[in-house]
């Protein structure tokens, strides 16, 4: 069986070896154990189910929630020549029963599901259909109430397991507490559990945490002393834009990366930041999932988290080649305070959450009693602007609801325009069309694309243009005529959130939100923003505390964190030899306090002492107008 495991490796991915504990869960789940993985951000966890995927006789059905994540993985499948599907709600109807028909007769290996298509009675019916011989669950830690990022779709996962009894399930998460672990394995129903877990701590990861007051001047200096491509992390779209901006003035490669670009800008900046034509990407949250660069040697916070899981996952990105990174967060005295608000900010009074699902029902004309299992599109922009709601109370009353079980709220999306020819070759000659020049846009499509007739394809409209030589208006028009004419389907590109009910909608005086929910969920987010906040305020190893938490107990100092690096320098540096360093780094320079303590690592009040004694004694000298400190010629 480990040779042939290594041949699929081999095959498809071209690696000669596995990586740590991708051959142990393979085995497990190739023996038919339900099985759980943890691993940490670029451990490789797709491995683990693809190469099973690929050498057991059947389906295997991927539960994710990340829609963009889902496609990328999609597309490198079917790059690799293996055959993959998804679904996602929004997709059209014909395109969803060819994907059903195709995992129906054996032409699909892989078919991705995002969590909200497992709600309708269809997908249970047509999954009955498939010969599956494999569930993988990724992103686990969603099926959990204790999880930081619970869905409750994922609880009906759980069907799966009945319409396919016997089937094996692998479940798959970066970060889990133990009492995530325990969980996950409840709700998956796992009989003969194999749990198999990775160590958390990344030896050549350096983990640090910066007290500051200006943290983009901050940031200039990091992104000045440590070389390579790096990540910049902030909270909000338009800051992203500032700060990338900023660093470009300043002659420093920068773009940002947002959920708020079109799919083109999305994919064009983070190639030009993988091929490193662009060393720094500023991004939120939406950047990273998925993203394959193991030369990342530096990640930087301007934010902090609200949660270890979250700040460990993010910071993980640094370093998956081995080699020396850093993961370094940015901290101001306000930024304590800004956590502990956001607590009360996810969780609006009851009243204004039971009021915004009656504006959504009214909004989306939804009548009482209707819409269960119905995907709509929702402008969440256009209906906080027409019901005159404040956004970030009506995003998370939103999120609250879904957690309930009343609807799932699918952020916004964005896909491709595709199409796929449904008419024979031989009908492709002497069209007659009324549109001026669809003739020459067929043309284009025929020779840009391949796959049209058996598949649908991604086009893009602009460059079907270029090559017909027509303006885009006439590409779409021509698109168009050509779907009236039965000769290709066209799905134009589609931008938009969705609401699904889960449930018939339900009049507000029926809408509870049970403790689980609420309060006991308001009450874990206060302990999880507690927990981060002590991380950036220990004068422990940061990467032990981490690991405590996380349930890995009796761990070591890690040795290279910035808190270790200190007591190791306090403990080592005498006042002679702090003396001798200082002469020898401001002899023929400048330098301010805040300057010579970044670079000593030790404490400013120590640094400040040992300076004010040089200057006393006339070896060096203090510039109160640059606060600036040289060294006496001698």
């Amino acid at each position: 069986m480990s040779d042939r495991m290594l041949d699929t490796l081999r095959r498809y991915w071209g690696y000669e070896a596995f990586r740590p504990l991708q051959a142990e869960i393979i085995g497990s789940v190739l023996d038919g154990h339900d099985t759980l993985g943890l691993m940490p951000t670029g451990g490789g966890k797709s491995i683990t189910f693809q190469v099973p995927g690929l050498m057991l006789d059947g389906l295997t059905l991927v539960v994710t929630p990340i829609i963009s994540l889902m496609k990328d993985q999609v597309d490198r499948l079917r790059a690799l020549h293996i055959k993959a599907r998804c679904l996602y709600a929004g997709m059209p109807a014909h395109e969803v029963n060819n994907t059903y028909d195709l995992c129906a007769y054996g032409n699909c290996k892989f078919l991705y599901v995002s969590p909200e298509r497992l709600i309708g009675e269809r997908f249970i019916s047509e999954l009955r259909r498939f010969k599956v011989s494999l569930i993988v669950v990724d992103e686990a830690h969603c099926i959990s109430q204790w999880g930081y990022d619970f869905r409750p779709s994922y609880l009906r996962i759980a069907d799966l397991r009945r319409a396919k009894p016997g089937v094996p399930v692998i479940a798959l998460t970066a970060t889990a507490t133990p009492r995530v672990v325990k969980d996950i394995q409840a709700q998956l129903n796992f009989t003969d559990a194999r749990v198999y877990s990775q160590s958390f701590a990344r030896s050549n990861l350096t983990y640090v945490v910066r007290h500051v007051s200006d943290k983009l001047t901050e940031l200039t200096r990091i992104l000045s002393r440590v070389e390579g491509t790096a990540i910049v992390y902030a909270r909000s779209r338009k800051r992203t834009k500032q700060i990338s901006d900023e660093l470009n003035l300043m002659g420093i490669a920068a773009d940002c990366y947002h959920a708020g670009l079109i799919v083109e800008e999305k994919e064009q900046r983070q190639n030009a930041w993988t091929s490193g034509d662009c060393r720094v990407i500023v991004a939120t949250n939406a950047f990273g999932m998925g993203i394959d660069k193991p030369d990342v040697r530096l990640v930087v916070h301007m934010d902090t988290p609200d949660s270890i899981e979250e700040y460990y996952q993010e910071a993980g990105r640094a370093g998956r080649d081995g080699k020396r990174s850093w993961a370094v967060l940015l901290v101001t005295p306000t930024d304590a305070r800004r956590l502990q608000a956001h607590v009360s900010d996810a969780f609006p009074p009851r009243e204004f959450i039971r009021k915004t699902y009656e504006r959504v029902g009214n909004f989306l004309n939804v009548a009482v009693g209707e819409g269960y299992q119905q995907v709509y599109d929702f402008n969440f922009n256009l209906f906080c602007n027409t019901m005159k709601q404040p956004v970030l109370a009506t995003h998370n009353a939103l999120m609250l609801l879904s957690r309930a079980g009343y609807i799932d709220f699918i952020e916004e999306t964005d896909s491709l325009s595709r199409i796929i020819v449904t008419a024979d070759k031989r009908e492709l000659y002497d069209l007659h069309t009324v549109t001026p020049g669809a003739d020459r846009v067929l043309q284009a499509i025929l020779r840009l694309y391949t796959g049209l007739f058996a598949d649908y394809v991604n086009i893009n409209e602009d460059v079907i243009a270029h090559y017909a030589d027509v303006n885009r208006e006439t590409v779409y028009r021509s698109l168009l005529e050509y779907g009236r004419m039965h000769i290709l389907n066209y799905v134009p590109r589609k931008r938009t959130p969705f609401v699904v009910y889960t449930t018939s909608r339900e009049e507000p005086r029926h809408v509870l939100l049970p403790r689980e929910v609420y309060e006991d969920r308001q009450r874990l987010m206060q302990q999880r923003v507690d927990a981060m906040i002590g991380y950036t305020t220990t004068d422990g190893c940061r990467e032990a505390y981490m690991l405590r938490y996380f349930g890995q107990q009796n761990t070591g100092d890690c040795g290279h964190c910035d808190a270790c690096r200190d007591r190791r320098v306090q403990v080592t540096v005498t006042d002679d030899s702090l003396a001798e360093y200082l002469l020898r780094v401001c002899d023929g320079a400048s330098w301010t306090l805040r300057q010579l303590t970044d670079a000593s690592r030790l404490p400013m009040a120590r640094v400040a002492a040992v300076l004010d004694t040089l200057v006393d004694e006339g070896v060096m000298c203090y510039d109160s107008a640059t606060l600036q400190y040289t060294v006496n010629p001698r």
